[in-house]
């Protein structure tokens, strides 16, 4: 299975050239190009890397704030932490399209910049790829892991967003007042082999689960003299 890189859809991008130049020049100039690849490193951002026509040349390891829709500044011009809201899990990666939601409108809750509409392009996730190799990584801790959703924003941006910084609107299927998501995120290790229960959470979890339900609960008073 694929580790470290994985390919991209051939999307049509603007590269910033100051990210060409090591961030010494070229600051408002644009490069076309095209998508090929992207890295995977653990505590880094996804890298990305480019093909540049006019230069006959392929540009590596630039991440997702490098690019543009269109060969100009946009607005509102959001800094990378708002544009990727977590870093790689693991060296492991894959790349998919998610058929079903491909075409539905999304909007995206950044961090500073309240909410940006997009349209989807794929989706990159991470995997702990070598069981001989320690996991020391979160990709496959259910609490933890996150998918990264690549959106072209309406404001000329990219973003890697994931699932639960986002609405996703489908024009037959959503309501025009769809609810308000009350979720708890998922920390169930579901099996149903060795050591489970009815569910098919495993036995340590349920006794997990049951604790920090005891915990909970509010002290009894003492009963009365």
């Amino acid at each position: 299975m694929a580790a470290l890189i994985c390919n991209l859809p051939s999307v049509e991008v603007w590269v910033r050239k100051e990210y060409l130049t090591d961030h010494q020049s070229g600051h408002g100039e644009f490069v076309k190009g095209v998508w090929v690849s992207c890295k995977s490193i653990p505590g880094r951002t996804f890298y990305f890397e480019t093909y540049l026509p006019e230069y006959a040349a392929m540009y590596d390891k630039l991440p997702i704030s490098a690019f543009v829709s269109a060969p100009e500044t946009p607005s509102p011009d959001m800094d990378l932490p708002n544009l990727q809201f977590w870093n790689c899990m693991d060296y492991g990666v894959v790349a998919v399209t998610k058929q079903f939601i491909g075409s539905m409108d999304y909007e995206l809750y950044t961090r500073d910049f309240g909410i940006q509409k997009g349209t989807y392009i794929c989706t990159i996730d991470n995997y702990h790829q070598d069981p001989e190799v320690v996991d020391y990584s979160t990709s496959e801790n259910p609490a933890e892991h996150k998918s990264h959703n690549l959106i072209e924003l309406e404001n000329g941006q990219y973003a890697l967003y994931p699932n639960n910084r986002m609405r996703l609107y489908d024009n037959s299927l959503t309501p025009v007042e769809p609810k308000q998501p009350d979720f708890k995120v998922s920390t169930q290790y579901y099996t149903v082999e060795n050591g489970f229960e009815r569910l098919g959470m495993t036995l340590a979890a349920t006794a997990a689960a049951f604790c920090s339900a005891l915990m909970l609960m509010p002290m009894l008073s003492p009963p009365p003299r």
